[in-house]
């Protein structure tokens, strides 16, 4: 190689590779936009070929692709150097790439951004909103340091249990159902059903398996925003997490379902490879709330619609 091999050339590839361009890269990193391409670009001269494709978006290259998970590993380790030193002498700060679903991004987050903002305000903590079974998986690449996943599997020590979301009927106000204190499955099937995509089919179709009720969803929904409208406006009904009551207009509540079905959400760091002390602080943070942190499933139901 011509040239040593640099950090903030590995932290422009890393930038550029996950963000799909140079201009959105630029703004993650604080940098300007030709700052990136000329990090990039000696980074290539460096390695005698081309690590990314200038295509909409970029890409990389398989050079790049093998690169990536070492870039990271590097990036990441070097902030942990600089944690720990900060820790040494009280305090942490970088930054923390935290995974999580769309009703845990609304329903738990917010409470736990604002502790660790008055407890670390050196620390920033940046969300990143994904599928449940995205989450696993950008976690062991690298892409984030720290999830809250759904159902998890054995998990690290060190992870932190969150509690137990349970899934509710979503209805409109005026849905006969809708002042019941918990509602059969079986109930529902004269409603058209709509079915989110965001990754609580499994644990639907446990509560409809155990009551022997018939599930055949009419419409299938991407968007929770969009599936909640769309019950608001009258289409028909849905189930989802306690968590959504948040996100719920004043028109529809969420009412307990029967079998009572539920999914578990842990908070972790990478199985794979060491926590950053940054990751480390901040679950231990959550862990000193004494099970203080779990979904409100006591403000839902009947409760919601009164």
């Amino acid at each position: 190689m011509a040239s040593e091999v640099n950090l903030a050339q590995l932290r422009a590839l890393i930038a550029v590779a996950d963000a799909g361009g140079f201009g959105v890269a630029a703004a993650e990193l604080g940098i300007s936009q030709s700052a990136v391409s000329h990090a990039v670009a000696a980074l290539e001269r460096a390695l005698g070929a081309p690590v990314l494709l200038r295509t909409s978006p970029a890409r990389p290259t398989p050079l790049g692709e093998q690169i990536l998970p070492h870039a990271r590993a590097a990036v990441a380790s070097a902030a942990a150097v600089s944690a720990i030193a900060t820790r040494h002498s009280g305090g942490l700060t970088g930054t923390v790439r935290l995974a999580a679903p769309t009703t845990v991004c609304q329903g738990l987050l917010p409470a736990l951004l604002q502790d660790w903002r008055a407890a670390h305000p050196r620390l920033t903590v940046r969300v990143f909103e994904g599928e449940d079974d995205e989450l696993p998986v950008w976690l062991e690449a690298g892409t984030v340091d720290a999830a809250v996943l759904v159902d998890a599997g054995p998990v690290p020590p060190g992870a932190v249990g969150l509690g137990a979301d349970s899934m509710h009927a979503l209805l409109r106000r005026d849905h006969p159902l809708a002042g019941e204190s918990a509602v059969d499955v079986a109930d529902l099937e004269d409603d058209d059903f709509l079915l989110s995509e965001g990754g609580c089919e499994r644990h639907i179709r446990e509560s409809y398996r155990r009551a022997g009720a018939r599930f055949a969803p009419r419409h299938r929904i991407r968007d929770l925003n969009t599936l909640i409208g769309m019950v608001h406006a009258g289409v028909g009904v849905s189930v989802m997490p306690a968590l959504a009551l948040t996100m719920l207009p004043a028109d529809c509540v969420l009412v307990p379902i029967r079998p009572a079905v539920h999914r578990t959400l842990t908070l972790t760091g990478p199985a794979t490879r060491p926590w950053s002390p940054a990751v480390t602080g901040l679950l231990a943070a959550v862990r000193r709330r004494d099970g203080a942190l779990r979904p409100a499933a006591a403000e839902t139901g009947a409760a919601a619609g009164a």
